[in-house]
């Protein structure tokens, strides 16, 4: 089983603390969405043999900005080439000010199942300080429509940036329990080079992110979600019994992924490759046949590791039985003292976060590397 992933770089306009490859331009839009359908026929003649695709995930920028035409006829493309599970999970990623009735039945009919909703916050002051298109009426809005057409939702927001209380958050946290959603992404903020929260911060126009009070407001959430019934799946993933998210969960087992569009990534155990990160070049280079990509071959101990990053991140953990005797014996050493320490536990061959690891869950992967 693998899945697909298809990125579409178009944004109404730029979050402050956003460094996916996007354009704010709309002018390549239709020209890039020949490119992708074509860019899928080129890569399918290059496989060796073909695999069941059962999740398809499109992910961006802002991919509902598409027409519902060019959503369906992406859809088409792959199931033209590929071999689509019947009950496949296929996502969109959605903006609030892009949901209306209109939409949400056409992506129905299109084939989408599953809704991703970039929410961020219930606040108006935090929606401007990210400079999100939508409001907080808005986002409210958009989840009320979104559940009388999809019962597949998730939406993602973001804690510990400057300025957010734990109280504002708590808040954040109830509005979005008494959705109902059945499914939380809920990512603390980072400070990404070449952005433009990061230029800002540099000059001082910004407050810089409190490490301390990140810790504090994830503590709370985890707290909350396990008391409303979520489980903690993934670091950042929160989900109702039966709505966790398969193609995100894929990439943490380690399954191969293809990806489709400019800097959209690939892997499929052995190596990974990635898409250019421009849409001109990417569609000048589809146009004469060639999909412009750069590959890195992984090593053994390359793959070893991000085994060890991946899994840790899930709360099965690591699973020791994946990794020979050799290979065990420096990760059991190196994971002793946070097993000493409260931050990990030993259960048969698998390793685990405890709730106080969860918050150096990084570090720790690092520090397992072999």
């Amino acid at each position: 089983m693998a899945g697909i992933y298809i990125h579409i770089p178009f944004c109404r306009q730029a979050c402050h603390y956003c460094n996916f490859h996007f354009s704010t331009s709309l002018k390549l839009k239709n020209e890039l969405i020949s490119a992708l359908l074509k860019e899928i026929e080129l890569f399918h003649t290059s496989l060796p043999e073909t695999e069941n695709i059962a999740t398809i995930y499109i992910g961006g920028g802002t991919p509902s900005l598409c027409t519902p035409g060019e959503l369906q006829s992406i859809l088409q493309k792959i199931k033209d080439h590929f071999t689509v599970d019947s009950n496949a999970e296929i996502t969109l990623e959605a903006n609030p000010d892009d949901i209306h009735t209109g939409n949400l039945a056409a992506w129905q009919q299109a084939g989408i199942n599953r809704l991703s909703l970039g929410i961020q916050s219930f606040f108006d002051e935090d929606l401007q300080w990210m400079n999100r298109a939508h409001n907080a009426r808005q986002a409210k809005e958009a989840i009320h429509l979104a559940l009388s057409h999809f019962t597949n939702i998730t939406i993602d927001l973001i804690y510990g940036t400057p300025g957010l209380s734990t109280a504002r958050w708590e808040e954040n946290i109830n509005r979005a329990l008494a959705t109902g959603i059945p499914h939380f992404s809920c990512y603390a903020l980072t400070v990404e080079p070449k952005t433009a929260l990061h230029t800002m911060i540099a000059r001082h126009q910004r407050q810089d992110v409190d490490p301390d009070l990140q810790s504090e407001q994830f503590l709370l959430l985890m707290d909350k979600l396990e008391a409303a019934g979520y489980e903690q799946y993934e670091i950042s993933n929160f989900a109702k019994p039966g709505y966790r998210s398969r193609h995100n969960a894929s990439y943490w087992q380690g399954k191969n992924y293809y990806g489709f569009g400019p800097s959209a990534h690939s892997f499929d155990g052995q190596s990974r490759w990635w898409n250019i990160a421009s849409n001109a070049l990417y569609i000048k280079s589809i146009a004469s046949g060639i999909i412009p990509f750069e590959k890195e071959m992984l090593t053994p101990v390359q793959q070893l590791n991000e085994l060890i990053m991946i899994s840790l991140r899930t709360n099965e953990g690591i699973d020791l039985a994946k990794m020979s005797v050799t290979e065990r014996l420096p990760v059991l050493k190196a994971a002793a003292k946070y097993v000493q320490s409260g931050k990990m536990r030993r259960e048969a061959d698998r390793l685990i976060l405890t709730r106080e690891g969860k918050l150096l869950a990084d570090g720790i992967a690092a520090d397992l590397f072999l």
